[in-house]
């Protein structure tokens, strides 16, 4: 095979129909019509004499040639985008680009407020499309689909590039007239209600066990090590809803500290340590490796990591 009788742009299609694995879909996301793709297909066969993707029961699934050639044409592609972008720049002042992110609601509530002020400050044309965990899955972020994840995780493809935005450690938001804001110990703390919040990844999430307790998250789990275990009284996945029922029920809440500083000026409330050690938590942003080079990309981890870098000074983490 000689590379002068090869069309690279087949490069892109095969790594459109191995992500997708189908024809339809891989010609969507390439942006050209269903027939275009098909006939790709057929050229990719006659070039590396295998049918690469076969129809199952279970959808079309790829040969075991297409396996093996699948991670080098992306690292081929990779490269090419690399070489392509070398010397260009991103004009923030001009681009009308639309980032989108993934943030969990700690994220959201936290970090984007003031991202966007840098944003409007550095990009005013640009514009951001902030998702939720649920609207977001795994093949998204690969695709490029999504800039950026911006979340807590507990594992993450070894293949998409992260880098942690900062380290919070927890609070308890208590309500102000109550006996446990006076005498804050462990077997007050177990003795109150409380309300439960958290959300880590992304993709659609399931229903809780409160018996589950391992799978609750770091607050209960840092509990049952210690053999106790919480009176939880609401689940919840979204932090502000949490609060507010802190301040309005008097139930107690355990978050990241960044997040409970949102309601420090509320008369309701006040903000204590936990009466017992809680590990810290990360909060970390992650991307696809398809968007690694890209000039705009790496103006927007640029301005998060800015922005990061001023909370946390100002919060002296």
């Amino acid at each position: 095979m000689q590379l002068d009788k090869v069309d690279l742009n087949l490069l892109r299609y095969l790594d459109s129909l191995l992500r997708e694995q189908n024809v339809t879909h891989a010609a969507n996301q390439l942006g050209i019509t269903q027939p275009a793709m098909s006939n790709g297909l057929r050229r990719l066969r006659d070039l590396f004499h295998d049918p690469l993707l076969v129809r199952t029961s279970d959808g079309m699934m790829p040969t075991a040639l297409a396996t093996q050639l699948q991670p080098r044409v992306q690292s081929i592609l990779q490269s090419v985008d690399e070489v392509l972008h070398l010397g260009q720049n991103f004009d923030a002042a001009s681009s009308t680009r639309v980032f989108r992110i993934m943030a969990s609601d700690y994220a959201e509530a936290t970090l984007i407020p003031p991202l966007m002020e840098r944003i409007q400050a550095g990009a005013p044309n640009a514009i951001l499309d902030v998702m939720n965990p649920s609207d977001v899955n795994f093949h998204d972020v690969e695709k490029g689909k999504v800039d950026l994840v911006i979340n807590r995780f507990d594992a993450l493809p070894q293949s998409f590039h992260q880098k942690s935005v900062w380290i919070d450690r927890f609070s308890c938001l208590v309500p102000k007239d109550s006996a446990y804001a006076e005498n804050f110990t462990l077997e007050a703390y177990l003795e109150a209600q409380h309300v439960w919040v958290s959300k880590t990844g992304f993709g659609v999430g399931v229903g809780i066990q409160p018996e589950e307790v391992q799978k609750l998250g770091w607050v209960d789990s840092t509990l049952a090590n210690l053999g106790y275990k919480r009176n939880i009284r609401l689940f919840t996945r979204n932090y502000n809803v949490a609060m507010r029922t802190s301040q309005q029920l008097g139930l107690i809440v355990t978050l990241p500290s960044l997040a409970t500083r949102l309601m420090e000026n509320t008369d309701d409330v006040v903000l204590l340590e936990p009466p017992f050690e809680i590990p810290p938590v990360e909060l970390k942003m992650l991307w696809s490796p398809l968007l690694q080079h890209d000039p705009g990309h790496m103006w927007l981890r640029s301005t998060i990591s800015q922005c990061a870098n001023v909370i946390a000074e100002t919060n002296k983490f």
